[in-house]
């Protein structure tokens, strides 16, 4: 039985990561699972400098998952390769390390840094608002996802995976562009945004006043874009949104995923994504899968 999947010339041993953002660089989790059983690590978003972040209160619990407005807090590039790539180097896992920044220059800062350390893999997070062009999200303009991805391309030494927004009309159309700018893979989808008002208070219940909603109320809408993608690009998808165990995961795969990322499932389960994998291992077992890849966009009328 072969669980491994080949994502941009890059092998993983099984097709589970974590969702950026919700597993640290893995440090903090390592007390409780074991990340050697993973595919691959995805890092927090990290950026040229350190970023504070937003004010507090930045997450809210809703129904059917969660909001977060943290704005990409992180310690910056040069303490992130000081301390947190030695740390995931100690594991048998792929490595690949989520990268934010407000303005193209700060996201080939970062990725020109990355280009001799020995990660696997860049995940682009497109989510982040670009100062340049009045704050809209680079990921919502599929001129800005192709340019984007293009200037990624030529600074990276690794394989470049774009991380699609959701909060778009046609997530196709962000798809494509950053397929025509040279993306190696996709990871879909990002957090929806969302909004909470306390009503005994009559206020907001972020000081952000929005913030990405993820949980499995998303789950979803992420399967139904995870399956547009599929039929509109040629390059891997990674899956993500609402995935709590193991059953989400396979849905993921068969609308067209080759692998998937557990997220808020972290939150309230340390061990999630380890049990994914089993999961995953004992579903195969059951409906005689010889390889994973044959489930990938195995869904049929």
């Amino acid at each position: 039985m072969n669980m491994s999947v080949n994502i941009a010339g890059v092998e993983w041993k099984n097709p589970v990561t974590v969702a950026s953002g919700t597993f640290g660089s893995g440090a903090e989790y390592s007390e409780f699972t074991d990340l050697n059983k993973l595919g691959a690590v995805t890092t927090k978003g990290v950026a040229n400098v350190p970023w504070a972040g937003n004010p507090t209160p930045r997450v809210a619990e809703v129904y059917g998952g969660m909001l977060n407005a943290v704005g990409l807090q992180n310690p910056g590039i040069d303490l992130f390769c000081q301390r947190d790539i030695p740390f995931l180097k100690k594991y048998d896992t792929r490595i690949v390390v989520n990268v934010c920044g407000h303005s193209t220059e700060e996201y080939v800062a970062v990725v020109e840094r990355l280009a001799d350390e020995p990660v696997d893999m860049l995940e682009i997070n497109i989510s982040c608002p670009n100062v340049k062009e009045g704050g809209i999200a680079f990921g919502q303009d599929p001129r800005a996802v192709e340019a984007i991805t293009k200037e990624m391309k030529r600074h990276a030494k690794q394989p470049v995976i774009m991380k699609l927004s959701p909060n778009v009309t046609d997530i196709t159309e962000m798809a494509r562009a950053a397929e025509a700018g040279g993306a190696d893979a996709l990871s879909l989808i990002n957090t929806i945004t969302g909004m909470k008002i306390d009503i005994n208070r009559q206020k907001f219940v972020l000081a952000n006043k929005t913030g990405g909603m993820s949980g499995p109320a998303i789950h979803p809408v992420a399967v139904r874009m995870v399956y547009q993608t599929y039929h509109a690009v040629n390059i891997p998808i990674i899956g993500m949104g609402g995935i709590m165990d193991a059953n989400d995961a396979i849905e993921m795969i068969l609308a067209g995923a080759t692998a998937v990322s557990v997220g808020t499932a972290n939150f309230t389960d340390p061990r999630a994504a380890e049990k994914v994998v089993a999961g995953i291992e004992e579903y195969m077992k059951k409906y005689n899968v010889a390889d994973i890849k044959d489930l990938v966009v195995a869904v049929h009328e």
